[in-house]
């Protein structure tokens, strides 16, 4: 089994900046494909950004590009979420996820291993 704990989630004014980090333990051999979902109330969980293995391949959702940015070192089995120039809209529960396979996936039913989410409040 794959564990996956988030932090750096918190309450932040729009337009300010959120760093969350994602690491995992247990049998982190089988982690490859990582990524970032939220899920605000009363809606489904979206994919905000993903990353393959080696960090060459990511994807962002629209609402996100050139305001976040997704990171992962496998040395310390560690994905993380720059999150910059936050709007309100960007208010939700943050989840990490990850795959034992490798690539860029965007669907959530992609991934067996899911954290337990990190709220992200941005006041307007």
């Amino acid at each position: 089994q794959v564990q996956l704990v988030e932090s750096g989630g918190g309450l932040v004014q729009a337009g300010g900046s959120l760093r969350l980090s994602c690491t995992a333990s247990g049998r982190t051999g089988s982690v490859y494909a990582m990524g970032w979902f939220r899920q605000a109330p009363g809606k489904e969980r979206d994919v905000v950004a993903v990353i393959n293995y080696r960090g060459a391949g990511t994807y962002y959702a629209d609402s996100v590009k050139a305001r976040f940015s997704i990171s992962r070192d496998n040395a310390k089995n560690t994905v993380h979420l720059q999150m910059n120039s936050l709007k309100p809209d960007d208010t939700a529960v943050y989840y990490c996820a990850a795959s034992y396979r490798n690539g860029i996936y965007a669907s959530k039913y992609d991934y067996p291993y899911w954290g337990q989410g990190t709220q992200v409040t941005v006041s307007s």
